[in-house]
Parts: structure tokens; sequence; C-alpha cells
């Protein structure tokens, strides 16, 4: 079984602080809190000394670009966070939702995103959508999996492009969802969405550009 990050918190004085945004895969839809990815990510950076607070989470199961820019909308002013991670897109493409809307809408986010860390686009962390077309889920519906990984490679085209024009760094993840996304113990039991173990593996990928961005000098 896949190792998962788990570590003891630490004191809240010295806390960075930490928002995540997204959707189903960021909230962990079928797996424990402590099994959500932001969630290993933070005790992740805690076991290497750099003193991260638990994520603040703005996330729902289903939620698209929109939906998610209105969420934060009415989660009220935030502000005074030194790290903030994306992930969003798989239920635009999903729906069959228009990619240039997407481009708007995700460019927005990334603009909001940036403002919660003071201006500082080092700060962001995107990871790239993974690709459902492998699950199980995908193959009992009927639905065509090459077509849906070339819808989701567009959209994740038109993700790392808009992060790299705003140097913010766009962490690939979707090799390891179709590498590894048909095993049962990387899925929760409606066989879509990722385990703890699954979310381990994201972990694994955010985490070396995490440590070097937000270790003390």
């Amino acid at each position: 079984m896949a190792e998962t990050f788990l570590a003891p918190p630490i004191g809240k004085t010295t806390e960075l602080r930490y928002l995540a945004l997204g959707d189903s895969y960021t909230i962990g839809e079928g797996v424990p809190e402590s099994g959500r990815w932001p969630m290993q990510l933070a005790n992740a950076l805690r076991a290497d000394g750099i003193p991260m607070a638990d994520p603040e989470i703005i996330a729902q199961t289903g939620w698209t670009t929109d939906e998610l820019d209105d969420a934060i909308t009415s989660a009220g002013p935030l502000d005074g966070f030194d790290f903030a991670s994306l992930l969003i897109g798989v239920n635009n493409q999903y729906r069959g939702r228009d990619l240039d809307e997407y481009r708007v809408q995700f460019a927005a986010l990334l603009w909001r995103a940036v403002g919660f860390v003071g201006g500082r686009p080092d700060r962001v962390l995107v990871l790239s959508i993974p690709d459902w077309g492998v699950t199980p889920f995908a193959a009992h519906s009927g639905r065509d999996g090459d077509a849906i990984a070339r819808a989701i490679d567009a959209f994740n085209t038109a993700a790392h492009e808009a992060c790299t024009l705003r140097g913010i760094r766009f962490i690939d993840i979707t090799a390891t969802s179709r590498a590894l996304g048909a095993e049962p113990r990387m899925l929760v039991e409606d066989g879509l969405h990722p385990s703890s173990s699954m979310y381990a593996e994201w972990t694994r990928l955010a985490l070396p550009w995490a440590r070097t961005v937000l270790a003390p000098r």
C-alpha cells in the first residue's frame, strides 16, 4: 500500500497559511480529511521543517471554474496567505463546456490566487487535471476513453500556457493518473475519485517545488 504523508501538527504562531482551491480532487471526495492531497502536502512540508498550517480549502465536488469563482467571492475577503494551490477544470470537460470559456475563467482564477498570496506568482501552484477516462467509472458508463484523454489534454494545455505566461508553477499529475488510475488501490469505492494513495503520488510530485519555494532562506 502506498504511503500517505502524515505528520504531527506544529504550533500555530509561526505557521504559513495555505489556501487550496478546486473541486472534488481538492476536497478529497471519498477520503478522510487526512488523505486529501493538500493536507498530505502540508504534512510533508511540516515533516521537512517548514511550518505550514493545515490548508484552508474552498472546493466542492462537481464545481466548474465559474462555480469556484462564485464560491471564492461568497467566502468573503481572503488575504494574508503564504501559499495557494489550484486544481480545477475536470467538470468543465465532463459537462462539455467550451475550452475558450475555460481559458478566460481559469486565467481569472489565477489572477485571484496570486492576489491572495500578496501578488507573488511563485507562491501559487497549479496541478494538471487528471484523466478520469482510465477509471472503471468511465468504462462502465460507456464513455470513450480516448476522447476524454484528448479533451483533458486540451484543457491542460490551456492551463499550462496560462501558468507559464504568469510565472506560475504547473505540475503534471496527468501522466501518473493515466499510469495508475485504473488500479483499485488508487480509487475510492465509486471507481472514479482518487484514494489517499493516489493523492500521495500527487503530493510527491508537488513536494520538491513547494519545499524549494517555502523553505526558510
